[in-house]
């Protein structure tokens, strides 16, 4: 009586298409009036259902946005997938866990874990219109996880627009006559290192047996740790005040965000054609140049080459793990808020795959990169490869800038290209994830302009983006990236897949995706959601909560208060979702049946358009009579 009810007020609203409407309900009595429903003339739509896509495609002002067209829809993904998660990200994890011993888990779990998972949440957020924190219709007294989700993706945030500005900086220095990362610099020396420029080798340092207690460092490393950050390695005693300069690219970054989310997806949409496209020129080009330096394949050949002995520390396993998620932009959220603005038909699954091809396309792309520069570092140096650099968040803006600086023509030209790319890259997957938090607040306070909602999230990103900028700002983010970045979006897709999949439950999921697709979901995604992906999470999070190690930086543990600083980060989402599961049970009359309807989905999740809703209605009773018999 109740869906009947639903369903009456629902066809008060819109008239469906007589064709597309079943004839056992082309009479329900309207709930206000005694008239039936085809006798009835149709009113405007109210703002939480979508107009179906054979409707024009003009939307009215309170209906929710949609992309402009699928291109922009697939570009932005690609955009937010295939980011600084690739190119910054994607190699210092490989080199700080054994190059090749790091690929094999890596691509296994992109198959195994990050593929469906990708799909799940744009099906998700596609099949009900709705972001993470409104797709838990499925299950409410799990709507805490996706404010938990929304959390990691802006503490993430916060400190992926200090990369976004750390490229700016190096934007601005490319102008100069001499690139200034391929000198040493006497105003940046080390009393315990000798600084090796570009272009130069460890013998003609014609250093003595006395110089034997020094540590040779490259020209773009002196320049990135003591030019840049202005590093200080041990924040004990503090983490300093912030660089004028980083800050000053910071706000940049900031301003420039506002004004690509300000709009919603029809501004955001627009700058991902240049986004998804310009850096894959620039990244092809960078591949080619690093192959060609002395010293190179021996990069790529630690890259490729397995130590089969990691293979058996679950660290690794974790570390691909965490970088899948990072690489792909799973557990934030961010997937679900793009998957809700496309329309109800539109082909997920096509989208899906390209996406999760072109990231791994990407990483690969990236590795290759990276591990050829590092390659042609150990040779000048005369170093191994796994001694070149100091391992850690700023190996790419030690490798990338020396790799331009080997081009024989226009070295400055091949630098603003390069981090304009890096720069794309960034803003890319920025703009999802900042773009996920505005929607769950304008989903939730719809009376507040967005414009107005973008404002006030980006200036408490920039605020809290600050400390990064200090001098202790990268230990920092090692701690941030560990705690919020890693810990706190794997708790959180642990718990995501486990409700989905356990209370929601598989067999629905299927049948909702299935309709929504039109066509079959096999077997091997039914297994993935059901076992391979809980199992395989719940698993690499437990090892890693029992055989916990503290966060370090420079192979130094970072201090007891940072840790416990980490921890009530990473403890965040959790409570998070606890509170609201508690708060919903706490409200129950009783137990027994009162008790099992709490985890049943609420009367509103399922498509918004009236037309696919009654049609997915009418597949899942046919389920259900067929399952019953």
């Amino acid at each position: 009586m109740k869906i009947k009810i639903l369903f009456s007020k629902l066809l008060n609203n819109v008239k469906p298409p007589a064709d597309r409407l079943p004839t056992s309900l082309m009479n329900i009595p309207a709930a206000d009036s005694g008239i039936s429903l085809v006798d009835q003339q149709a009113r405007p739509p109210p703002p939480d259902l979508i107009v179906p896509s054979e409707k024009p495609d003009q939307l009215p002002p309170s209906a929710r946005q949609q992309w402009d067209n699928p291109v922009e829809f697939l570009l932005s993904c690609i955009s937010m997938s295939v980011g600084l998660g690739n190119v910054w990200r994607f190699p210092f994890t490989a080199y700080e866990n054994g190059g090749g011993a790091f690929l094999i888990p890596y691509f296994l779990v992109l198959m195994l874990v990050g593929r469906p998972l990708y799909l799940l949440e744009l099906s998700l957020g596609q099949f009900s219109s709705g972001g993470c924190v409104k797709i838990w219709d499925l299950c409410p007294p799990f709507r805490g996880i996706g404010y938990g989700q929304s959390f990691g993706t802006f503490v993430v945030t916060s400190y992926y627009c200090v990369l976004i500005a750390i490229s700016f900086y190096y934007l601005f220095a490319s102008f100069q006559s001499v690139l200034p990362w391929t000198v040493c610099h006497a105003t940046l020396q080390e009393n315990s290192t000798v600084c090796l420029p570009s272009n130069h080798s460890v013998s003609m340092l014609n250093l003595t047996d006395s110089s034997s207690n020094l540590t040779v460092i490259s020209s773009t490393e002196q320049y990135f740790r003591r030019g840049v950050l202005k590093e200080k390695l041990d924040i004990s005693d503090g983490i300093g005040l912030p660089d004028p300069a980083l800050l000053g690219c910071l706000v940049l970054c900031w301003i420039l965000l506002y004004f690509s989310l300000r709009k919603g997806v029809s501004s955001s949409g627009k700058v991902a054609y240049f986004t998804s496209i310009f850096p894959y020129t620039v990244m092809i080009a960078l591949m080619i140049r690093g192959l060609t330096l002395p010293g190179s394949l021996q990069g790529v050949v630690f890259l490729i080459k397995p130590q089969w002995h990691k293979l058996y520390d679950v660290k690794v396993w974790y570390a691909a793990v965490t970088q899948a998620f990072f690489s792909l932009g799973i557990g934030f959220g961010c997937l679900t808020t793009f998957g809700s603005f496309n329309k109800f038909s539109h082909n997920i699954y096509r989208d899906a795959t390209i996406i999760s091809v072109a990231d791994t396309f990407t990483s690969s792309l990236a590795g290759v990169i990276t591990f050829s520069i590092l390659g042609h570092l150990a040779y000048e140096l005369e170093l191994p490869i796994e001694k070149v650099v100091k391992s850690g968040a700023g190996l790419a803006f030690i490798s990338y800038p020396e790799v331009v600086s080997k081009f024989d023509f226009s070295p400055q030209l091949f630098a603003v290209l390069f981090f304009m790319m890096l720069i794309t890259l960034g803003f890319g997957s920025a703009i999802g994830m900042v773009n996920a938090v505005i929607t769950i607040i304008c989903d939730n306070c719809s009376q507040l302009s967005r414009q107005l909602v973008t404002m006030v999230v980006c200036l408490t990103g920039l605020a809290v983006g600050v400390i990064f900028t200090t001098p202790g700002g990268q230990a920092m983010l090692e701690l941030i990236d560990y705690y919020g970045g890693s810990l706190l979006i794997l708790s959180m897709a642990v718990a995501e897949i486990t409700v989905v999949a356990w209370i929601y439950r598989t067999s629905n999921l299927i049948t909702d995706l299935n309709f929504m697709m039109q066509r079959n979901l096999g077997l091997f995604w039914r297994l993935c959601w059901t076992y391979l992906i809980p199992v395989s999470l719940s698993l690499i999070l437990a090892y890693t909560l029992v055989f916990y190690q503290p966060v370090q930086y420079a192979q130094v543990d970072l201090p007891v208060s940072a840790q416990v600083g980490g921890w009530m980060l990473a403890l965040t989402g959790p409570l998070i979702t606890l509170v609201f599961l508690v708060v919903s049970v706490s409200r129950l009359d009783g137990w027994g049946n009162s008790f099992t309807t709490v985890f049943r989905p609420k009367v509103t999740w399922g498509p918004k358009n009236v037309v696919d809703r009654l049609d997915w209605m009418t597949v899942k009773n046919a389920v259900k009579e067929n399952s019953s018999t």
